[in-house]
């Protein structure tokens, strides 16, 4: 195979730099938006050794050199004890950044193979215990910001997954209290396509851990989910951007939730009201208007 020729390795090297420009200025986007990290904040940041952790903190790292805000970060990643998970890659990496960072160990992966009976899917579990331990070391560390590597895909397909097997509309949040009440999770790659960091984990060359070690596989049903949306996008390009934009264009009037309006209050004020019930969104009316202008009126 010829080696990549000049005009190659420089189309390589701009599009890198473009998809690393790309990354950079969502995730800052989304810190602002959401005002996720703060002056003084010492945000922890959670690492599994997969595409999506190493992007955020090579991300959160850049960022960092550049904020007009100083905030500390300490990596942080959990060795669940898994039959052949490779612990040397994680210390060296990190080693090799100079940045702080913490490898604890807790064997979970054997109290998950006690509770999960042969054939059933370990990550629910797994995922609820890794966090219960994270959270503990947020606190041992003095860390005000846990920062998760969760992207847009994972938000939209949590949102679907709710929405066609949980009865619920919620998705997962760009940053949001703990349930104990003592921690702020945040996710800076909130508004990051998921093909964009499996791009950057290869121009990076990011030493990925595979996840599927303990041998079980991700829920049949997010990959169903994960399916139908890249099936989506395939057919009708735009159609997952359009989804993730309505997530920020909540109408709660417009919805069932008893808790989030007050239907039982709601009467004839006799004034304009800009959520009120309308006969046409803008929209449609204004094609409506633009179709009927093209109608002749027919003399009787």
């Amino acid at each position: 195979m010829n080696a990549p020729d000049h005009k190659q390795l420089e189309k390589q090297r701009f599009e890198a730099n473009k998809l690393e420009k790309r990354l950079c200025r969502l995730a800052g986007q989304a810190i602002a938006d959401f005002n996720m990290i703060e002056a003084g904040d010492r945000v922890m940041v959670c690492l599994s050794g997969g595409k999506d952790s190493y992007g955020l903190l090579d991300v959160l790292l850049k960022l960092r050199a550049r904020a007009p805000i100083a905030f500390d970060i300490v990596a942080v990643n959990l060795d669940q004890k898994h039959p052949g998970y490779p612990a040397h890659v994680l210390p060296d990496y990190l080693k090799s950044l100079g940045i702080e960072f913490l490898i604890a160990q807790q064997d979970t992966y054997s109290v998950v193979k006690r509770l999960i009976p042969e054939g059933k899917t370990m990550c629910s579990l797994c995922s609820r215990l890794r966090r219960g331990v994270l959270y503990r070391l947020a606190g041992e560390l003095g860390a005000t910001r846990i920062a998760l590597g969760h992207h847009r895909d994972d938000i939209l397909e949590t949102f679907f997954l709710n929405l066609f097997f949980g009865g619920k509309l919620k998705a997962m949040p760009p940053k949001l209290g703990s349930d104990d009440g003592k921690h702020v999770v945040i996710r800076p790659l909130a508004y990051v396509k998921e093909s964009d960091l499996a791009r950057y984990a290869e121009v990076r060359a990011f030493p990925i851990i595979p996840c599927d070690l303990c041998g079980s596989q991700d829920q049949l049903q997010r990959k169903q989910v994960k399916q139908l949306l890249r099936q989506w996008e395939k057919e009708f390009p735009g159609r997952v951007e359009t989804i993730f934009n309505s997530l920020q264009r909540v109408t709660p009037s417009h919805l069932l939730d008893r808790k989030l309006f007050d239907f039982p209050g709601v009467s004839a004020a006799g004034v304009a009201a800009e959520d009120g019930d309308k006969a046409f969104d803008a929209e449609d009316f204004s094609a409506i208007t633009t179709a009927m202008s093209r109608i002749t009126p027919t003399s009787e």
